[in-house]
């Protein structure tokens, strides 16, 4: 069985940047630091949790404190940082504006750039083909910056289920209208998603999590935990460790496990699940089916559209004009 290493910290705050860039780099440190995954040159997508630009103090997003002070180390190993994302509803700019991530991007020169989508050979045999976006896809390096949450129809939303964001916006309706009805074929449809795009290191951003009924109507937790791993998989179970929730209850897990991806010993250099393992953690108080009816599919479109291209230039409009 092969041994994987998952690389686990404490990290209390977001607002000393010095701090938190040392927990990076000391979360890296022993998966051989960002050098290990970044060569000079490459063209390196970071992909955080850009949900939504709604709860901007609820901790629904990645924090920009955490992608800045990865885009730092990306730089100064050479890479050429972008970042982007799929929200479902808006532009990765605009939901990256309204969580106050511009002043960083500005800072450090790093372009936001909206996914377009192209069909891709899956790498299991259950999805022939897979949407996915050509952003990622194309680029040298992919850095995945997930955010712990509860999730009101997958229980947990963690690494894998990140990467779901990497799917043009308006497609993730059409997914839950096609295989929401099959939690295991929808579980099955992330795990394929996350396995073929591949992200060479994912980060999560665990200092606060979202907790109950997520992944944008609950409420904030103090948790403590920076986590690094080349294997997402193998990240999520340390995670699921250490909310202490039955990984039984999350169809990500269950399917990773159908397809041999959680067959791998895990080995924590750094601390355990059981260092920062938590009490309590609130999963939702009523769970929510995973499929999409039509007309649910057709009001969720046109939302996404009506914030991307009306909403939001609307309110560029009125900044300027002010």
């Amino acid at each position: 069985m092969p041994t994987v290493p998952v690389s686990l910290v404490r990290a209390h705050s977001y607002g000393d940047l010095i701090a938190l860039r040392t927990a990076i780099e000391a979360l890296l440190d022993p998966l051989g630091g960002m050098g290990a995954f970044v060569k000079r040159g490459d063209r390196v997508l970071l992909k955080p949790n850009l949900l939504t630009g709604a709860r901007p103090t609820k901790e629904c997003t990645t924090r920009p404190e955490v992608v800045s002070c990865v885009a730092q180390l990306v730089k100064e190993a050479g890479g050429k940082p972008f970042l982007g994302d799929g929200p479902a509803f808006g532009s990765a700019y605009g939901v990256a504006k309204a969580n106050g991530y511009l002043p960083m991007l500005e800072e450090l020169e790093i372009p936001v750039v909206e996914f377009h989508g192209a069909r891709y050979e899956a790498v299991g045999e259950a999805f022939d083909r897979l949407r996915l976006s050509k952003e990622a896809m194309d680029a040298d390096v992919v850095i995945n910056l997930p955010k712990v949450k509860s999730h009101v129809q997958l229980t947990v939303t963690l690494g894998v289920k990140n990467l779901f964001g990497c799917v043009p916006g308006k497609m993730k309706a059409w997914w839950h209208l096609e295989a929401g009805k099959d939690a295991e074929r929808f579980g099955e449809m992330l795990v394929e998603t996350a396995r073929t795009i591949n992200p060479d290191l994912t980060i999560l951003d665990g200092i606060i999590g979202h907790e109950g009924n997520g992944p944008s109507a609950g409420e904030p937790r103090d948790l403590g935990v920076l986590a690094a791993s080349g294997n997402v998989f193998a990240l999520d179970r340390a995670l699921v460790e250490i909310l202490k929730v039955d990984p039984r209850l999350i169809p990500t897990q269950r399917a990773a496990s159908r397809l041999g991806l959680n067959d791998v010993e895990i080995n924590y250099p750094l601390l355990m699940p059981q260092d920062l393992a938590i009490d309590g953690w609130l999963l939702p108080e009523k769970m929510m089916p995973i499929d999409f009816g039509a007309p649910r599919v057709l009001r969720s479109t046109f939302k996404h559209l009506y914030i991307r291209w009306i909403k939001e230039p609307m309110a560029t409009y009125a900044n300027r004009s002010a």
